[in-house]
């Protein structure tokens, strides 16, 4: 970054921060504008690649506590400082002029200004030295660019996906990798492996591998949050006159359930602490009783069947669902 930016930018206000920011504030202040406007956000918008990169430099001479030192005696000469080859007016004798004055009048020491130009007392390089690396560097745009992530895809059955599992899978560089599934991970979700991606060309952290996952569906179970439900078929007598009947769970021995007389369809009965188990908790079996009805009857069943039809109540289950419907 050339010397004359620092006179023409004001970092704070890039970063809409005050002079007195310290160093918590300002670095939560610049990590979300660079989530905010990273080109990996943006992919293909000019202008959010342009503010990361102003936001990306204001950071790196602010968070600098010496370029910071330096940024702030330049910034108190005044903006009207102008570093020119040569004509008239805003020359170098601007910038001794001012340092005078803040000197109380006493000569300059060369060595002063020559030193907040990062050069030592020695020649002043504004293309490289302590005012910052060539453009594409640390001190250009603000701080070394972290490498690109890679993202990849795995299919998990079900129960791997409740219970947690560590897997291996195989890099872009067909290096084996492992990956740690927790317990409860949802279709859909992304685990990112931190600094297991590319590497940063300018010196910077690696990228990240991320890996979104995608569940299996299970034959007999399906997720609620971290509940587990299933559906369990019973019988016309049982449901009518209560019953006790096992049920499966999910990688475990079956429990058995009471089904109490007269159980509709569409009850749920619930079996505590058989769900997912997690971090975030554990969550419970979830059984929906479902009155299977028979695909086949002999003549026995048939007859039995009229009979009751014959003797059952009078009622129309649907008239209250009727009549709600005409309200």
């Amino acid at each position: 970054m050339a010397s004359q930016d620092w006179f023409d930018k004001d970092f704070y206000k890039v970063l809409g921060v005050s002079k007195d920011v310290g160093d918590a504030e300002l670095k939560k202040t610049y990590r979300k504008l660079a989530r905010k406007y990273h080109p990996d956000s943006n992919p293909g918008d000019a202008a959010a690649e342009a503010k990361f990169k102003e936001i990306s430099e204001a950071y790196a001479v602010l968070s600098d506590a010496e370029q910071r030192r330096e940024y702030d005696e330049l910034r108190a000469m005044g903006s009207g400082a102008r570093f020119t080859a040569g004509g008239t007016g805003g020359g170098f004798d601007d910038v001794f002029s001012r340092f005078t004055q803040q000197r109380g009048g006493s000569p300059a020491d060369f060595d002063d200004i020559f030193s907040m130009f990062g050069a030592g007392g020695g020649t002043t390089n504004f293309g490289s030295g302590r005012f910052g690396q060539p453009s594409g560097g640390f001190r250009g745009f603000g701080g070394p660019q972290k490498g690109a992530d890679v993202r990849a895809r795995t299919t998990i059955d079900f129960t791997t996906a409740a219970k947690g599992e560590t897997i291996t899978l195989q890099g872009e560089d067909g290096k084996p990798f492992k990956v740690k599934i927790p317990a409860g991970v949802a279709d859909g979700q992304k685990i990112r492996l931190r600094g297991r991606g590319r590497p940063s060309s300018d010196g910077g952290e690696s990228g990240d591998i991320v890996v979104e996952i995608a569940v299996r569906p299970h034959p007999v179970f399906t997720r609620d949050g971290l509940n587990v439900r299933v559906t369990v078929p019973v019988t016309f007598t049982e449901a009518v006159f209560g019953a006790t009947i096992e049920v499966p769970t999910l990688g475990g021995t079956p429990v058995k359930l009471r089904v109490a007389p007269g159980t509709p369809s569409g009850r749920v009965l619930r079996v505590k602490g058989r769900g997912i188990a997690s971090q975030k908790g554990t969550g419970d079996l979830l059984a929906e009783v479902h009155v299977a009805v028979p695909s086949h009857l002999d003549d026995r069943a048939r007859a039995a069947l009229d009979a009751y039809r014959e003797a059952e109540p009078k009622e129309n289950p649907r008239a209250d669902m009727m009549a709600k419907a005409r309200q």
